[in-house]
């Protein structure tokens, strides 16, 4: 998150006392928070804004989209704080909010996306339309063709495979985030790496 996106987060919390938090873990933060210091939460933002901002990178690529999508899913923490259960951990709450915000907007951007093409076929179907045509080969390096063929694999899946093998959450963790058992998410990551797997096949062999 820019300066600017975490002075817009903190435009909501009262006071600007800047205190030192070295020593303070995560649960003694948000005990304090949950009192009514905003600067503790705010002390929370820094420390996690950046994953954040990277986590949700990996969905929307858009950098304005990921600041809004960042600051939106602090202040949603901020305001839920007094239903966050204590016993848990801040940081995979913190994301559960954040991923859901993530995948929600790029739902209603499909939707957007579909209506747009629809209408646009109803005014004028002169020639047909082809979402899939590629751009060419030997303009796309190895980073847009994982994210290419990403964009493939279903979303349940795809949410799996890059918080575990692109962001290195544990499974448990991942487990928390989506609000699933951890079983649940060991059998989709292992769907999704095969599917990740058969789909990159194709894509290579299709350039050769």
């Amino acid at each position: 998150m820019t300066t600017t996106t975490r002075t817009a987060v903190l435009s909501v919390l009262p006071g600007s006392e800047v205190r030192e938090f070295e020593g303070f873990n995560d649960a003694r933060l948000v005990e304090l928070a949950r009192a009514g210091d905003q600067v503790a939460f705010g002390e929370l933002v820094q420390r996690y804004e950046q994953r954040l901002m990277r986590v949700i990178s990996r969905f929307v690529h858009d950098q304005s989209i990921v600041e809004d999508i960042a600051q939106d899913t602090f202040l949603k923490a901020f305001r839920r704080l007094e239903l966050f259960d204590p016993s848990r951990r801040f940081g995979p709450w913190l994301f559960q909010i954040g991923v859901n915000m993530t995948l929600d907007h790029m739902r209603r951007a499909r939707r957007r996306i579909r209506w747009s093409l629809f209408s646009q076929r109803q005014k004028e179907d002169t020639r047909p339309i082809d979402p899939g045509q590629d751009d060419p080969r030997d303009a796309i390096d190895t980073a847009q063709e994982v994210r290419a063929v990403l964009a493939q694999v279903p979303e349940k899946y795809r949410t799996v495979l890059i918080l575990r093998d692109l962001e290195n959450f544990s499974t448990s963790e991942i487990a928390a985030i989506l609000n699933r058992k951890e079983a649940t998410i060991r059998w989709r990551l292992a769907e999704a790496r095969a599917r990740f797997q058969e789909l990159w096949t194709i894509r290579q062999n299709r350039q050769e």
